[in-house]
């Protein structure tokens, strides 16, 4: 029999943030200095500003409400969302100065720093969403400091030996996150998965939540998708917001319609709705680059909902079934298949422009070779974490504590605030 409260993680959890954050400090004293040679006044300056407070819409509001859709599960949802966000972005930040670190002796900050440093974070709460509900905040912790690191580690090693461009990198981060994600989850696999746990529930409150973050993602993610696009090529910028824009339109229509005919009673699947709307988006997010012409990117749109939706529908039972693999938030469905559909646009749009044949074979290979080395790290960095995660120490939520708020949070029927803070 289970015991009636969940394992306290106040020796665990506590320690382990109260040390971090005094790491990072440390660190920032010593090597972290701020970038004051911006014009502060200039017309730049306001529109990346806005650009910035737009990904962190996404990552905050957007992530944060998308991870609501369980009934007793929306305060872990949202508060563990915001606690990896800002984690990541701090380790972020340090990982991605090493190189300013290495020839000037500072790490340099910037708004074009943090704003990668959110779309790290981004990638790290893609993967938070495939073992959503079945872990506690410390292997939250932990998951964030490992993938951040990993996908870190993809990029340097795509840009030093493959040439690889940062954005394009950068954009992979659908892909790393998704399938670090599913590794994790495969290796944490609980029995009581296959039946659903007794607290894996959703309803219309916490259904009408998701799907505001549905909304908020959807508005602002041409600004994700174009918002490290060069400001001084304002063409590429706005093809970026054009395309993506049209993606997501293809999307949440070509979406509605696959939920309507893959029902047997004819209806519209909630679930469809709040993730595969956006397939569109993550698609031409990896290959936009690559994208000239309106009909590409709704064609591109309109296959990743195909696939989205399909996936969501049934992929997602038979990864449970066949390979043991419990993805709570169908991450393979929304990010994994879209960013790999995205990837094989780029490689044929970018071979239907190339007249040389050399050149096109060439491309294909480091193209592949991207790809091949994007799964083996994320595939890799994903057994690593989740061996490590399977330790008792770490004090697992049991069966029944899993999708609880209870377990973590002061949550009860009557919320009387106390003067010194806490609830009664």
């Amino acid at each position: 029999m289970a015991p009636q409260y969940a394992p306290s993680l106040r020796s665990r959890l506590a320690p382990l943030l109260c040390l971090l954050q005094t790491a990072f400090i440390v660190i920032y004293a010593l090597y972290v200095e701020l970038d004051q040679n911006v014009e502060t006044s200039g017309t730049t300056f306001r529109i990346f500003y806005s650009e910035f407070q737009d990904v962190n819409v996404v990552v905050f509001l957007g992530f944060g409400f998308l991870s609501t859709f369980f009934v007793r599960y929306g305060f872990s949802g949202s508060g563990f969302n915001l606690l990896v966000a800002v984690i990541a972005t701090q380790w972020a930040v340090i990982l991605n100065g090493f190189e300013s670190w290495y020839h000037r002796g500072k790490i340099r900050i910037d708004l074009k720093s943090l704003v990668v440093a959110e779309m790290y974070a981004a990638s790290a709460l893609i993967s938070m969403g495939t073992v959503l509900g079945k872990t506690n905040p410390v292997h939250l912790v932990l998951i964030t400091l490992l993938e951040v690191s990993g996908f870190a580690l993809n990029g340097w090693l795509l840009q030093t030996f493959l040439k690889v461009r940062p954005l394009s990198s950068i954009t992979l981060l659908h892909i790393f996150g998704a399938f670090f994600g599913l590794t994790l989850t495969w290796i944490l696999y609980r029995k009581d998965s296959v039946q659903r746990f007794e607290k894996e529930k959703s309803d219309r409150k916490a259904g009408l939540f998701c799907i505001l973050g549905t909304v908020f993602l959807w508005m602002f993610w041409p600004t994700f998708n174009s918002v490290l696009v060069d400001h001084h090529a304002p063409g590429r910028k706005l093809a970026a917001v054009y395309s993506t824009y049209l993606a997501l339109a293809v999307s949440a229509v070509t979406a509605a319609a696959v939920s309507v005919l893959s029902n047997p009673k004819g209806k519209l699947n909630p679930g469809h709705m709040q993730r595969c709307t956006l397939a569109g988006g993550v698609a031409v997010g990896v290959s936009m680059s690559v994208i000239h012409q309106p009909w590409q990117a709704m064609t591109i749109g309109f296959a990743a909902a195909v696939i989205s939706t399909l996936g969501f529908r049934y992929l997602k039972l038979h990864m449970l079934l066949a390979f043991e693999c419990h993805d709570t938030c169908g991450v393979l469905s929304t990010h994994g298949l879209p960013g790999l559909l995205g990837w094989l646009a780029h490689l044929l749009l970018q071979l239907m422009d190339c007249d040389d044949h050399t050149t096109a074979i060439r491309f294909a290979v480091f193209h592949i070779c991207t790809l091949l080395i994007t799964l083996s790290l994320s595939l890799s960095m994903g057994i690593i974490t989740g061996f490590l995660l399977k330790w008792n120490f770490w004090r697992p939520p049991q069966d029944k504590k899993c999708f609880d708020d209870q377990a973590f949070w002061e949550v009860g029927k009557i919320q009387t605030i106390h003067p010194y803070g806490y609830i009664q």
